[in-house]
């Protein structure tokens, strides 16, 4: 317990100098006072002033004035415009571990920030305050993509995240970093729903290195009723992200009486072996009560231990539960040896045992970003 709350004090000791550091002379936008900032990539123009969205699979279709689903993607005569591009809400230097992403550079900082805005409505959210809200509800900062990828460098992140709420719906933003990025040899991590169309998904994959996809639950209800969303379109980012060579992470978060039927969840690491392969890392992680859906206790530790004995039968190699400070099942092993190769309590890495990539103990190679 001691190594945990030094670790928490830590954490948000390096959080305040990142965020005093980057924001101190950055320019803010007080409440209700938000225009657009940046024409949309993907919309098209239809008669008497319509425009329809292209960006998610809701392909909002919006008159003059109006905005999308989001909440931050508006008509404005004609023409759709983002309202968050270089307005975000809030910025800090997190562990790649919190993302969580286990296999790209295991102790590693990541500059991570987000805007305010989601097209989902997942009654579970933790960070519904910045979500669920419009623009014009909080104050934000103005951070050019440059200002971002500069203070990456200088707070020494090895890579940026795009996090804490859905990046999707401020695409540009993201996508104009992830260049700016890539030419300057950071890493950038989507944490994502997977919930964007494949065209402006694979456009992104070009310069994106890591997409860490929430693959929520393995049925159409389970989307409609806890985030009004559907399964197959996140389904077919998730394979897209492989196609294109893109680093891949899921996280299952197993909510009590909602998804944590085992056999669905048998049928869930099937689907991802079959058309993924075993090197995927999958996170079940323990739900705790947030925002609409407080009648729920936290996920027993049990059912993600069995969760994660299924996964490891049916054939997946790298199988991690979170949530759940120190328990074994935070740590890599080797699939061929079976021994340990990094050890992580919360949020810090206490052991690597890897060598260039691969297994010290008996050379076999580990997938990841090493």
């Amino acid at each position: 317990m001691k190594i945990l709350k030094k670790q928490k004090f830590t954490f948000w000791l390096v959080t305040f100098f990142c965020l005093s550091s980057i924001i101190a002379d950055a320019p803010t936008t007080e409440k209700t006072s938000i225009s657009p900032s940046k024409e949309a990539m993907y919309y098209i123009k239809l008669e008497d002033n319509l425009v329809q969205c292209q960006l998610c699979p809701r392909r909002c279709v919006l008159r003059d004035g109006e905005r999308g689903y989001c909440k931050v993607r508006e008509n404005k005569g004609g023409k759709l415009y983002s309202l968050v591009y270089g307005k975000p809400v809030t910025i800090c230097l997190d562990p790649i571990e919190k993302k969580p992403v286990f296999h790209m550079l295991p102790g590693s900082k990541s500059l991570s920030f987000a805007t305010v805005g989601c097209n989902m409505r997942c009654i579970h959210c933790q960070n519904w305050h910045i979500s669920q809200v419009l623009p014009e509800e909080v104050r934000t900062y103005d951070v050019t993509p440059e200002q971002m990828v500069n203070e990456a460098i200088r707070s020494r992140a090895e890579s940026i995240s795009f996090t804490y709420t859905e990046p999707t719906i401020y695409y540009e933003y993201m996508y104009d970093i992830c260049k700016l990025a890539k030419a300057k040899g950071i890493k950038t991590v989507m944490v994502t729903s997977g919930w964007i169309n494949p065209e402006p998904f694979r456009e992104l994959c070009k310069y994106l290195t890591v997409a860490r996809i929430d693959l929520k639950g393995f049925t159409e209800e389970f989307y409609k009723k806890l985030a009004d969303a559907s399964l197959q379109p996140i389904l077919q980012t998730i394979k897209i992200a492989k196609e294109e060579k893109v680093w891949l992470e899921l996280i299952n978060l197993i909510i009590p009486t909602y998804n944590d039927n085992l056999d669905k969840i048998k049928e869930m690491c099937l689907w991802i072996k079959e058309n993924l392969g075993p090197d995927v890392p999958l996170h079940f992680t323990r739900f705790y009560p947030q925002w609409k859906l407080t009648n729920l206790p936290p996920t027993p530790v049990e059912t993600l231990e069995k969760a994660r004995e299924i996964a490891l039968q049916v054939g997946l190699d790298y199988v991690y539960i979170g949530n759940v400070p120190g328990h074994p099942g935070e740590n890599t092993y080797c699939p061929t040896c079976k021994k340990l190769l990094i050890q992580r309590v919360g949020f810090t890495v206490t052991t690597n045992n890897l060598n260039k990539g691969k297994c010290r103990f008996c050379g076999t190679v580990i997938p990841g970003i090493w």
